[in-house]
């Protein structure tokens, strides 16, 4: 492994340095030294010097990162941070070093009781990082609300817990895959905790109203991705080579894509400077039109305003200090290089910005610049290693003419998108048969109905609501449908349209046998994926391509992966608590079957949505965007990614929930949930892969024949002055497909 140059970095705002940085350093000093945290051997080892601690400056780095904190904020997040370098360092001398998974499991568990929900902390203090922790709750907790503590504990358990997740890795000698490293990374990596001390060193609090909202969530995501992928770039050469550690972006990307370490850096940082623009897209965007949506008043605005503006303070002065700190051993001659390799000294910061600007404008500009119905024919899809063996329903017949009579009374097929040939053609029964293998007769039918109801929204938003030239009137029918999923089954509104009335029917037969968190979970993936759609709306009408993380994380909804696997967890009521449920192995076993299956459909409906469609939320057009290459060297690494979700699954099902029986102390009951429910994801990655292969949605001929209407006055056609090109544009579409095919 070799070194290389820092890449010219996506610097958009200014960093600037808080006044109060020399009382900071001499508090700072002064608080750690009280902690026992410099010069003091522990365990026989001394962590840090002093001239350690003078050397990474973190007064410096809280100083360009909070430039507008009061003196006695300044101090105090500024102890934070030396506790988290110090707490990163004592875990690795301690346990990295010697692979220690069980006296690691032992100290983590140990800090729990140093950041209590509420109350006094009773016990005392063992080591620095137990007395720093104690000190700190202590001294910043009680001036917070009970929501921003419970984010706020929940951020600081992540980046304390999921060390042993890097850890194990070690040990195994096993780098993660990029998706699930930037998932991880955001855990242990501590950003999301460095935002909540953002809001409390600005005094703005996020109202918990809209906390866990898409804008607020993707600030955060954005905000902590760009954050870690930074610190990757920087620290590569201390963790990889000095360290031997294996959670670092360049070196994930390095075996992932199969290259050199200079053309892994590179690409981490295109991701950074994707990750800062998806920043700046969501805040100028999507953020606005929440403090409308949730009525919120003045004040709360001004708060949200002064959050964001604390996040882009945090990215600049990030940068600044990393620059300067000798935490890290730089890359070969980095410390020649002036910040962007521009001008520096006086005066000619604005010009370091436009150049940043400038090197940065071609990224974001082939974003919005996708010429869509381009002919794709040809491109060869990957290998489909799907290792379990499939079973269907012995009521798949019956399931298929039951799934007709119910779209035909329900009215789907009578609205103009869809027949009964179109539906036999798409036969979303194989699909239920082969997710869903030992339902009864009355579960598959069902199943069948939910997936019909899914793939027929998805197919109807973008016909009615004009591929986003209205997403007023699909955020209304948004609204609308959420009426007809009424937690206490009470009476509902009389639907007019097939899409609610499938929807009353569908949710009145799913959710009666549900408990009440049982149904909101429930209906919670259903709206998530419903939101989804006007998420895909957005992005069409400003013709942008989105950035990979995002798309990956939103394809989870738009595929409706939480739907469909709701469904098998309803086998299961009550037996697995819901903490287990949300525990990392789990929800990583379930993001990585999500994954894989959402990939898949990408792959093969790749011609249907870019050629026929007109579409740009495909992950080989996000590939092809992002790495700027051509669709077979898109497709083979999005067949790279598949292999590599599919070897984390079976990593999980193999090592990490048997791990996480025994953590635990799981009873044999919940055990045997949990087993059953890996095996449920079996059957539903082998049923959808079998069902892509051998239904008629996606095969071109196919595909020439469904882009004809039903009936030839399709609903939603948009008519009237001005929209005649929309139905010259169609026409063309269809004749130039049967064009091609004919060839």
């Amino acid at each position: 492994m070799t070194s290389f140059e820092l890449p010219e970095f996506y610097t958009p705002y200014p960093a600037r340095c808080n006044p109060h940085l020399e009382r900071a350093r001499t508090h700072s000093k002064a608080w750690a030294r009280s902690m026992d945290m410099i010069d003091v051997p522990q365990h026989g080892l001394v962590i840090w010097t002093e001239g350690d601690f003078d050397a990474h400056d973190y007064a410096l780095l809280c100083s360009y990162t909070h430039p507008d904190a009061t003196a006695e904020l300044l101090d105090l997040v500024t102890d934070w941070y030396v506790w988290v370098f110090y707490f990163d360092d004592h875990f690795l001398e301690l346990f990295k070093r010697s692979k220690d998974l069980e006296g690691a499991q032992a100290y983590l568990d140990a800090l729990r009781a140093f950041m209590p929900a509420d109350g006094p902390i009773t016990e005392v203090p063992s080591n620095p990082v137990e007395a720093g922790l104690a000190d700190l709750w202590t001294r910043t907790v009680a001036s917070r609300s009970d929501d921003w503590r419970a984010r706020f504990a929940e951020s600081t358990r992540n980046l304390l817990d999921e060390s042993l997740w890097e850890l194990a890795n070690i040990n195994a000698g096993r780098v993660a895959n990029p998706i699930e490293y930037v998932e991880m990374r955001r855990k242990v990596g501590g950003a999301p905790w460095s935002a909540n001390l953002i809001e409390h060193a600005c005094d703005a609090e996020v109202p918990a109203v809209i906390a866990a909202s898409r804008p607020m969530e993707v600030l955060r995501d954005t905000f902590a991705d760009a954050v870690h992928l930074r610190n990757d770039l920087f620290s590569y050469q201390r963790e990889v080579h000095d360290e031997g550690e294996l959670s670092n972006g360049v070196l994930v990307l390095e075996r992932f894509l199969g290259c050199t370490a200079q053309q892994a850096a590179d690409r981490v940082n295109d991701l950074l400077t994707s990750r800062l623009q998806q920043f700046e897209h969501t805040a100028f965007t999507e953020l606005p039109a929440l403090g409308d949506e949730y009525g919120l008043d003045p004040l709360d605005r001004v708060r949200i305003g002064l959050y964001v503006k604390g996040l882009q303070d945090w990215q600049s002065g990030g940068h600044e200090w990393h620059l300067q700190s000798s935490r890290y051993a730089k890359p070969r001659a980095a410390a020649a290089v002036p910040v962007l390799g521009g001008p520096s000294g006086l005066g000619t910061q604005g010009a370091r910005i436009a150049a940043s600007l400038a090197a940065t404008a071609p990224q974001r500009l082939r974003s919005f610049t996708h010429v869509p119905f381009q002919p794709v024919s040809g491109i060869e899809l990957p290998a489909m290693n799907v290792p379990f063996p499939l079973t269907l329903s012995p009521y798949l017949d019956g399931s298929r003419e039951e799934n007709v009579r119910w779209a035909a009374a329900m009215g789907i097929l009578s609205e103009g998108l869809w027949d009964e040939g179109k539906l036999r053609a798409f036969d979303l029964a194989l699909c239920s048969a082969g997710i869903h293998p030992d339902a009864t007769a009355e579960q598959l039918d069902r199943t069948t109905g939910w997936l019909t109801w899914g793939t027929y929204g998805d197919d109807y938003y973008p016909i009615a609501f004009g591929r986003g030239s209205d997403i007023a009137a699909a955020k209304a029918c948004n609204a609308r449908l959420e009426q007809f999923m009424p937690l206490d089954l009470a009476e509902m509104p009389v639907p007019v349209s097939a899409l609610e009335r499938s929807l009353a029917d569908l949710w009145a037969r799913t959710a009666e046998p549900l408990d009440e968190p049982g149904r909101r979970a429930f209906r919670r993936a259903i709206t998530d994926m419903t939101a989804s759609w006007i998420w895909e709306l957005g992005n069409q009408a400003q013709n942008r391509i989105p950035d990979p993380v995002d798309y990956v994380e939103m394809r989870r909804k738009t595929f409706g992966s939480d739907l469909t696997m709701s469904l098998s967890r309803l086998a299961h009521p009550g037996i697995v608590p819901e903490q287990v449920y949300r525990s990392r192995p789990v929800a990583a076993m379930e993001n990585a079957a999500a994954d894989y299956a959402c990939l898949l459909n990408d792959v093969f409906s790749y011609q249907k949505e870019i050629q026929f469609e007109g579409e740009i939320h495909n992950c080989v057009l996000v590939v092809q965007n992002f790495l700027d290459c051509d669709a077979p060297t898109a497709m083979r690494v999005v067949g790279d990614l598949m292999a590599a979700r599919m070897s984390q699954f079976r990593h999980i099902t193999a090592v990490e929930l048997p791990a996480l029986f025994d953590a635990l102390n799981l009873d044999a009951k919940v055990r045997d949930a949990l087993r059953d429910h890996a095996r449920t994801l079996e059957n539903w990655l082998a049923g959808i892969l079998n069902w892509h292969q051998g239904c008629r949605r996606y095969t071109e001929a196919d595909l020439i024949s469904n882009m004809r209407p039903a009936r030839p006055e399709l609903f939603g056609t948009p008519t009237g002055l001005g929209t005649s090109a929309f139905r010259i544009l169609r026409t063309i579409r269809i004749r130039n497909a049967e064009t091609a095919a004919a060839r």
